[in-house]
């Protein structure tokens, strides 16, 4: 027994408490707009962000004190607390690419998971998406939005093999697992000459996709339904998958699918976690997210449903391009990565 090992990994357990509660914290910042009323103002008191977010002095000081000792917040004595600008855009600008606060509102709902999931361990059966929490919902979209703004047509629809010049002139897109409809409509409002069709088998989502179209007046190129990956219809230039594919029971037969709804020399979008083919290539701070979300939520997603195959968040780009061609695809290309996603074009 090496009890100085012992110890330091004590340390790094507490460590984890403190980052756990700290996701909390942020939530908590967040919600309350303690985050956006410290941008930019300097050095501030316990009162005076209470008095600025019209919140309980107490509170805030407990709070104040909370996040800097994680460093979100720097002490700076005299009982004052700031906010540095380097920190503030991740945790308030979501139009930034930096921005991860979305992150810590899904980890927050997929805890609360936390009793479900560890029966599903004994049991081996699954658990749908659309029965987590709604921060899950909610926070998934706000956490993949900053980088679908920022890239999706300025980079990743670009990438693609002549498909930019088909949406310009006009094409058909089916976003297929669209969610709330963060990325259908981007892809209406970059390609007013397209039609978008965006598709969800969660009753709920669809319903809020279609408020959002309506209310950026956008109602008029896009529409929605609820169907599946396997059951969605119709003819499309461009397929995409957002985060989706891994999530999915069966995986191979929606890309099956797809190949028999995709028009002649039309393109499959894949945009999925980063992640390299081997484990020991995802042990790092991305690696860690993506593999305590995919235990308590993609993992129990995809075996809620039929076949089952549960891929995982962290698939990795080999596992991908099996399925794909598995599905009669001949080619898997990589066209762009973040930090955070893989895109992935697939053709017939």
């Amino acid at each position: 027994m090496d009890e100085n090992k012992m110890m330091a990994f004590v340390g790094q357990a507490v460590g984890d408490v403190g980052a756990m509660l700290g996701g909390a914290m942020a939530v908590l910042g967040d919600k309350l707009g303690l985050y956006r009323a410290m941008k930019g103002a300097g050095p501030m008191t316990s009162a005076e962000l209470a008095a600025a977010t019209e919140t309980s002095e107490r509170y805030v000081r407990e709070w104040l004190s909370a996040q800097a000792t994680r460093g979100y917040v720097t002490y700076d004595g005299d009982g004052r607390f700031t906010l540095p600008d380097e920190h503030a855009i991740p945790l308030t600008d979501e139009t930034s690419p930096a921005c991860v606060i979305g992150a810590f509102e899904t980890a927050l709902g997929a805890l609360y998971a936390t009793d479900t999931i560890a029966e599903r361990f004994r049991t081996g059966d699954g658990f749908a998406w659309g029965a987590h929490d709604q921060h899950v919902l909610g926070g998934c979209e706000r956490f993949f939005r900053p980088g679908y703004l920022n890239f999706l047509t300025t980079t990743w629809i670009p990438a693609l093999d002549g498909v930019e010049a088909k949406l310009k002139s006009g094409a058909r897109i089916a976003d297929v697992g669209c969610g709330h409809g963060a990325s259908t409509l981007l892809l209406a409002e970059a390609y007013p000459a397209s039609t978008v069709v965006g598709f969800d088998a969660h009753d709920g989502s669809v319903d809020a996709a279609r408020k959002r179209a309506a209310d950026a007046g956008l109602a008029d190129r896009v529409e929605f339904d609820v169907a599946s990956a396997s059951t969605f219809s119709g003819s499309y230039d461009l397929v995409c998958f957002f985060d989706c594919l891994h999530d999915m029971g069966d995986p191979a037969g929606a890309c099956a699918h797809v190949r028999e709804q995709l028009a002649r020399d039309g393109s499959l979008m894949l945009i999925e976690p980063f992640a390299g083919d081997d484990l020991a290539d995802n042990l790092n701070p991305v690696g860690a997210a993506y593999y305590g979300f995919s235990t308590l939520l993609c993992t129990p997603c995809s075996l809620s449903q039929e076949v089952g195959t549960a891929l995982g968040a962290q698939a990795g780009e080999s596992r991908l391009r099996d399925i794909v061609t598995g599905a009669g695809f001949t080619t898997l290309t990589r066209v762009a990565e973040t930090p955070f996603n893989l895109v992935l074009e697939a053709k017939v």
